[in-house]
């Protein structure tokens, strides 16, 4: 079992795991979701509003943190820890999202992905050395290795060169996180599992990434257009051949019902912009499903968003949220993004309490059916 992750206890009705992953910047307990701070910055949230709601791990963006301010930069100023006041582990993504989401501004190439700046049109380069010390100049805890995420749909040809592609370059990551010292001063590298929506190429993907001992391992490709039974299907197609003793990530999803599926698949760590995302629209996270604060049936109300939430959100009432939401306040964004992490952060704890108890499958599903059928009903 490698020392950076203890595997605690896993599910027997299920493939749900409980972990400790342990970072340079401290513990993770697992499962845990993972807010997005694409630019040093979880939106509308300080450190200390982060800590109080039990973040323990915060998410960065190798692409736009070098578009600015740059990371020789942040490096400069003491690395990314530093530069944004968080003293918590930092997950960083490569910039292979940038590859799908950007597909219009960039030039793939067998040693990297050429791009054009979607802020001033310049043209930036990212291949494995890119990204690597690009992620060693902001100092991440973890860093992901870069990869080509195909679109949904792609077809069979192009995914099987994109998984190709990516296998040369996690191994070049690799290598070069070896020789530059990264891994040795216990910083950890990712590798990403792409696939699309094939099965025996996810298999081979996963089998081929796990026999170089990465020091964890992330399913890519998913979430990125296709129906939820097919997100489903690919997760749980690429989870039984991932290592048994390494941290499994599935990346850029999802809604809480979905978390908890994947957690039920094996999965250990999770990043969404989905519930800050939402937030700054007025709408929040309940048991009974999401609510839009901006209808009019919440002008009067005096209630609290959740009786079953207690965060700092807690003592203002959804007349007020309303209110500050429907007036265009920014508050209403802090207050929203705290109550929709916090409650993304506290299923996270109630799914490890489970696990640890050893009723996570019933348990799960019991959660599911209550806040779909409430989701269904407003």
């Amino acid at each position: 079992m490698p020392d950076h992750f203890q595997l605690l206890k896993t599910d027997t009705a299920t493939a749900a795991r409980r972990g400790r992953l342990q970072t340079r910047h401290g513990v993770i307990e697992t499962p845990i979701f993972m807010p997005v701070g694409t630019q040093g910055t979880v939106k509308s949230l300080t450190p200390a509003h982060l800590r109080e709601i039990g973040s323990q791990i915060i998410l960065g963006n190798t692409y736009h943190l070098n578009l600015r301010p740059t990371s020789e930069l942040i490096k400069e100023l003491g690395g990314l820890h530093a530069f944004m006041g968080w003293s918590g582990p930092i997950l960083t993504d490569s910039g292979g999202f940038q590859v799908f989401s950007l597909a219009k501004l960039r030039k793939m190439h067998d040693d990297g992905v050429e791009f054009q700046s979607h802020l001033d049109g310049k043209k930036l380069f990212l291949g494995p050395r890119e990204v690597m010390t690009i992620q060693q100049n902001l100092g991440s805890d973890i860093a992901m290795v870069i990869d080509e995420c195909p679109p949904w749909p792609c077809d069979r040809d192009a995914t099987a060169e994109a998984c190709a592609r990516s296998l040369r370059w996690a191994v070049k990551c690799k290598e070069i996180a070896t020789d530059n010292g990264f891994l040795a001063a216990g910083h950890h590298v990712f590798a990403i599992v792409q696939g699309s929506t094939y099965d025996d190429l996810r298999r081979e993907a996963a089998e081929s990434l796990a026999a170089l001992d990465f020091p964890g391992y992330a399913v890519g490709g998913v979430s990125v257009g296709e129906p939820e039974p097919e997100m489903l299907k690919q997760v749980g197609a690429t989870t039984p051949f991932m290592p048994v003793d390494k941290p499994r990530y599935t990346m850029g999803l999802g809604t809480p019902p979905q978390l908890l599926k994947m957690v039920a698949l094996g999965v250990d760590m999770f990043d969404c912009v989905l519930p800050s995302r939402v937030a700054r629209n007025g709408l929040v996270f309940t048991p009974d499903g999401p609510m839009n604060l901006k209808n009019e049936k919440y002008r009067a109300d005096p209630r609290p968003i959740s009786e079953e939430i207690n965060n700092y959100t807690t003592q203002f009432s959804r007349a007020y949220l309303r209110h500050l939401t429907v007036a265009g306040e920014i508050l209403a964004c802090t207050l929203c993004t705290l109550h929709n992490l916090h409650f993304y952060l506290d299923l996270m704890a109630q799914a490890r309490a489970h696990i640890e108890a050893g009723d996570y499958g019933t348990w799960y599903r019991a959660w599911v059916e209550r806040y779909e059928t409430g989701a269904a009903a407003r």
